[in-house]
């Protein structure tokens, strides 16, 4: 019987372990998205009010090169993280994902300078609402959304390839009908990637070895990239339809 009731209080504390280790992996993805956040909007916010900086990437021609460098290096900075997170250290990994959150703000910057403060405020309150709504969704459901997975990731592909295509044409109607588009697929999204970091919290080593640590970490960091990414392109295809420009 004593051997029976220490066998059940050793179960019960390795599932009280499971889950606290699993919330703390998801509150981690979730803090360093509000790093990413916090740390885009003051870049975007300085850069306005800085007319110096701002000449050295617009001129009257256009972006300059270190304009053109702002706005591309990003996708470069996501490319690195994903194909060399495993041999990349910690440290450095927190810095490009610090460095792809100020090149992001300053993209962001540029949003500002086109858009009203108003539609600017309103839009992104209610990227926030519909991620938050679909976050909660994608956490709580017991429906398993990683089948959606290759149509979302192929929709992101394809809103990509016609947004170059369009910066090309120049055609507000598409850019108008993209903007739909890219509000339904980045809000569906959102919840296939909460319950996917979910999961990747669930099936974390429990040993509490350094390398299991060292890879939590790492990968929270690329959870809250992920989520990062989603919210801002979210923000933007709200804009992109509902904004007033100046």
């Amino acid at each position: 019987m004593m051997e029976q009731q220490n066998y059940q209080y050793q179960n019960d504390s390795v599932f009280v372990q499971e889950k606290s280790v699993a919330k703390k992996f998801f509150a981690n993805v979730f803090l360093w998205m509000f790093v990413a956040l916090a740390v885009s909007s003051v870049a975007a916010f300085g850069l306005v009010n800085s007319p110096g900086i701002l000449s050295q990437l617009v001129s009257e021609r256009g972006f300059t090169v270190l304009g053109y460098i702002a706005i591309f290096a990003p996708l470069g900075l996501v490319m690195l993280m994903g194909a060399a997170m495993q041999r990349l250290s910690y440290p450095a990994l927190v810095g490009i994902f610090l460095l792809y959150s100020i090149l992001t703000g300053v993209m962001l910057g540029f949003v500002l300078l086109i858009y009203t403060a108003a539609s600017i405020a309103i839009c992104f309150a209610a990227a926030a609402i519909i991620f938050a709504v679909m976050a909660i969704m994608g956490y709580t459901t017991d429906v398993d959304l990683s089948k959606f997975g290759p149509i979302l990731m192929a929709g992101v592909i394809g809103l990509v390839v016609v947004s170059i295509i369009n910066m090309f044409i120049g055609s507000d109607t598409l850019g108008y009908i993209l903007g739909f588009v890219g509000i339904a697929i980045f809000t569906a999204l959102t919840a296939y990637k909460v319950q996917e970091i979910k999961r990747i919290g669930e099936g974390l080593d429990e040993n509490g070895n350094e390398i299991a640590l060292a890879d939590s970490k790492k990968l929270a960091l690329m959870g809250a990239l992920s989520l990062y990414i989603t919210f801002i392109n979210l923000f933007l295809s709200l804009l992109r339809v509902f904004g007033d420009r100046r």
